[in-house]
């Protein structure tokens, strides 16, 4: 299997070093080839070059490979950071992957901010519509940097956006026995945009009777996913709030470096990253925590039907956790690149 492999900037580099370790050690054990091409692209690439990605870049990642791994993106030395929209963002539209799929899962109550929760209170996944709402970037700014400037900004919502990533929602609840799925908008402010999602929501609600449908509200859900997370199992909403959703929900499992995230498009090639940011400060330091990286792997390789591999990172990474081989942000004494020879070892002692 070719993937293709862009690190990124900062502590994407160094996580996802990590990442690519592991999936090579599960190759070794489950004997599968995988060719793992690392790409330049990233702030280096872009201040040497002026190019984010080339012209056809996009083309080349969905045709030549059956996965795209990315790292963090995000580099001081780009303030508009226009490389990380171009290369992130621009792969999300130009291959349409609409779902933003984001596993929150708890592998150690200690690490839960919440008191008395443990690894069966957060055990949910978020599907965040990826390629609509307010990213896309329409509207713009009238007479900037005067008392006058007024900025626009729009959201876009429509029924094909909306029926698919709903619809996929329902469908993975179905696929993995799961019997809730809950629906955030704020319908009651953005009464037009938001009142297709509730429309779309009900009338596919009606085509799977073994699920309980449910609506909140946005600002109602993060009180409730605070309050009690063991109430949710899928959680479907759109682009920017499934964006905050997920950030509040990576705290619950110890923090963004844990958060683990896929943006697909079932049956075409995908893209896999962790959810956490660059962090220029710490990179090279060999202090990041690459849990979210290989997590994300594991995401990758059991989108591309390999399960029982996928199955065995998450159990050596639960397992150095649980056990505190881990980096410092999680309890660990350990640094990246222990971490990951830890997991990548655990792995290897299957054989």
């Amino acid at each position: 299997m070719r993937i293709a492999v862009l690190p990124g900037d900062g502590i994407g580099i160094d996580v996802t070093a990590e990442a690519a370790k592991v999936v090579r050690a599960v190759g070794e054990v489950f004997g599968r080839a995988f060719d793992l091409e690392m790409l330049p692209y990233g702030a280096d690439h872009y201040l040497q070059t002026g190019i984010s990605l080339p012209p056809n870049a996009h083309a080349m990642l969905r045709d030549q490979f059956d996965a795209i791994f990315i790292g963090a993106l995000g580099d001081p030395r780009i303030p508009d950071m226009r490389h990380a929209r171009d290369i992130l963002l621009g792969t999300r539209f130009e291959l349409d992957l609409y779902v933003n799929y984001r596993p929150v899962r708890l592998l150690d109550a200690r690490l839960c901010p919440l008191k008395d929760r443990g690894p069966s209170d957060v055990d949910f996944v978020v599907f965040r519509e990826n390629t609509e709402g307010l990213y896309v970037n329409v509207g713009g700014r009238f007479k900037p940097g005067t008392d006058d400037e007024i900025a626009v900004q729009e959201e876009i919502n429509t029924y094909k956006g909306v029926h698919r990533i709903i619809r996929h929602a329902f469908e993975y609840a179905q696929a993995n026995g799961l019997t809730k799925v809950c629906m955030a908008d704020k319908s009651n402010a953005m009464t037009h945009g938001h009142a297709l999602w509730q429309r779309v929501f009900w009338m596919l609600a009606a085509e799977y009777p073994g699920i309980q449908p449910t609506h909140l509200y946005i600002d109602a859900l993060a009180m409730q996913v605070v309050k009690n997370p063991a109430q949710f199992e899928v959680i479907v909403t759109n682009n920017m709030f499934g964006d905050i959703i997920t950030d509040l929900g990576a705290q619950l499992q110890g923090g963004l470096g844990m958060a683990a995230s896929a943006n697909l498009h079932p049956g075409r090639t995908s893209m896999f990253e962790p959810v956490h940011g660059s962090a220029p400060k710490y990179a090279g330091k060999n202090v990041a925590n690459p849990v979210g990286a290989i997590l994300s792997s594991a995401l990758m390789l059991e989108y591309l039907g390999l399960k029982a591999e996928a199955a065995a990172i998450e159990a050596a990474v639960k397992e150095s956790v649980v056990t505190g081989h881990g980096t410092a942000e999680i309890g660990g004494t350990l640094g990246t690149r222990e971490t990951g020879d830890y997991i990548a070892g655990l792995i290897k002692s299957q054989r």
